[in-house]
């Protein structure tokens, strides 16, 4: 199996994975959201915030190291010292999760009612225990992230994001208050747990007898865990939706509601359409990087493309139907969520481009230099949020995201280039967008029909998907390696019919061919 073959079918397991579970969940937010009204959900995603800060924290550093060192003692031959490694980095992960336990405890007893006036002593429970699960949870995925096993991912997303849907659809049909959605919480991290520790077991079993780990790797670990916990944890500050809890703070719970749906909504998609190929990139990248760094450098560029070719058309259609995404989703009394979720989509979209970047980076053992890059970002985010969203509330929380995501991009894209020492293929990245830019626009009539959000969505879907596979052709958006594998795929799949396409694929790659 080549390297693109063994990409393109982890990327398949991986979108299973993450389609059945972020789909699924966010059918469950949806319904959470429409059954507690923007309010009660702007309080519900603070707590769920909280809990998101805990897992963070806990795993802060351990599950990046436990993808990376498997990745890397697979490369080299090294199986033996793959369950000494994974123990110890259990090890530091139990005495995350008790740190995380007596600092959350103080705050809460000392400044509980200065954050959050809702959140009482069966809330925090509730919070607590789903941590001290989703943790561990998220330590065996990493697992099998790291022997590439994204069947085993699937397998967990495909039994316990159902049984957690069904949860919620019977939470909300009994009308239930924002405890009752935390319970759920609690059991489908339960859920996720057992069935993660499965799979996990089942991934490491045939593994030769453990040996003592060389102090070089111990170095080695040591160094990623200092460094990469404060970065993992500053890097969830900038990319979480921390302003939900300024806006709790110094606008209205209402409004922490509209941006909670917006960027959840926003995330959720990049996750599910181009952010899937993200979760196979830290292994991907770290075997090449152990290849040499030209190497590794060639497949950051070509990553960055791919990404750029995936985000274009699915920002170009949310921030060109943004309102009837929230109209049939949310209903009516969300409407004001539509432009926050046009920007949210844009700047998710931003922030996928950079994911070849930050894997390059901590598989070239560059994580000083992240930590630095993470720290100035991080201020600058809080900055951007305190400033912006005191001054003027919701629209200063747009604001704050959309300047951070582009200042975050060029940061570390630049440092990526500087490391790979290789450039970036702009003028590609630049008919990419012009590509979605030009499809959105094919879509401009169908607002004047003024149809229904359904009809609407589905017929500029059908248009902006079709529009943007042929300019893309059209525009040289391929590469003779990426056009001959959809040629492959036209014969395999579909057995060259129909012939047009088959004879487009032909022409797009001849220009290709010459290009190169």
């Amino acid at each position: 199996m080549t390297a693109r073959e063994r990409a393109l079918r982890n990327t398949l397991f991986s979108s299973i994975g993450i389609y059945t579970e972020y789909v699924l969940g966010m059918v469950a937010a949806i319904l959470i959201a429409r059954g507690l009204g923007p309010e009660h959900y702007g309080i519900y995603g603070l707590f769920i915030w909280f809990a998101s800060v805990g897992i963070v924290v806990t795993n802060s550093g351990i599950t990046t190291g436990v993808i990376k060192f498997v990745a890397e003692l697979r490369g080299t031959g090294q199986l033996d010292m793959i369950e000494p490694v994974l123990a110890r980095l259990r090890r530091v992960q139990y005495w995350h999760l008790v740190l995380v336990a007596v600092v959350a405890a103080t705050l809460f007893a000392f400044a509980g009612k200065r954050f959050a006036q809702d959140l009482h002593l069966l809330e925090f429970g509730l919070l607590l225990v789903a941590v001290g699960m989703r943790a561990p949870y998220m330590f065996n995925i990493a697992i099998a992230k790291g022997f590439e096993a994204f069947d085993a991912t699937a397998k967990v997303a495909m039994v316990a994001a159902p049984l957690n849907l069904a949860m919620v659809v019977t939470a909300s049909l009994l009308h239930a208050p924002i405890a009752w959605f935390l319970v759920v919480y609690v059991i489908s991290s339960a859920v996720f747990l057992l069935i993660s520790r499965q799979q996990a077991r089942r991934v490491l079993r045939g593994l030769p007898s453990p040996v003592s780990l060389p102090e070089e790797l111990l170095r080695r670990m040591r160094r990623h865990l200092r460094i990469v916990s404060v970065t993992i944890i500053v890097s969830f500050l900038i990319a979480s939706d921390v302003e939900i809890l300024f806006l709790n703070l110094y606008a209205t719970s209402t409004s922490a509601g509209y941006f909670k749906v917006a960027y959840q909504l926003a995330t959720g998609i990049m996750l599910m359409v181009p952010g899937v190929f993200g979760a196979v990139l830290l292994p991907m990248m770290a075997k090449a990087q152990s290849q040499g760094r030209e190497v590794g450098g060639r497949r950051f560029v070509v990553v960055t493309s791919y990404l750029m070719l995936l985000a274009a058309p699915v920002v170009a259609f949310g921030a060109s139907f943004s309102g009837a995404i929230i109209s049939l989703l949310y209903g009516a009394s969300y409407a004001e969520s539509s432009p926050v979720f046009a920007w949210c989509l844009f700047a998710c979209g931003v922030s996928t481009l950079i994911q070849g970047a930050t894997s390059l980076l901590m598989s070239a053992d560059r994580q000083h230099t992240v930590l630095i890059m993470t720290i100035l970002l991080g201020v600058l985010k809080m900055v951007l949020d305190f400033t912006l969203i005191t001054r003027f509330g919701l629209s200063g929380s747009v604001a704050a995201i959309v300047i951070e995501t582009l200042v975050i991009a060029v940061s570390y894209l630049t440092v990526g280039m500087r490391v790979s020492g290789i450039r970036l293929e702009w003028l590609r990245l630049l008919r990419i967008a012009l590509a979605a830019l030009l499809a959105a626009a094919l879509t401009w009539p169908i607002h004047m029909l003024h149809l229904s959000p359904l009809p609407s969505l589905l017929l500029g879907a059908v248009i902006l998907t079709a529009g943007y596979a042929l300019l893309t052709l059209i525009l040289q958006c391929w590469s003779q390696a990426d056009i001959e594998q959809l040629q492959g795929l036209h014969l395999r799949l579909a057995a060259g019919r129909p012939r047009s396409f088959g004879r487009l694929l032909g022409w797009a790659g001849a220009r290709a061919d010459q290009k190169s």
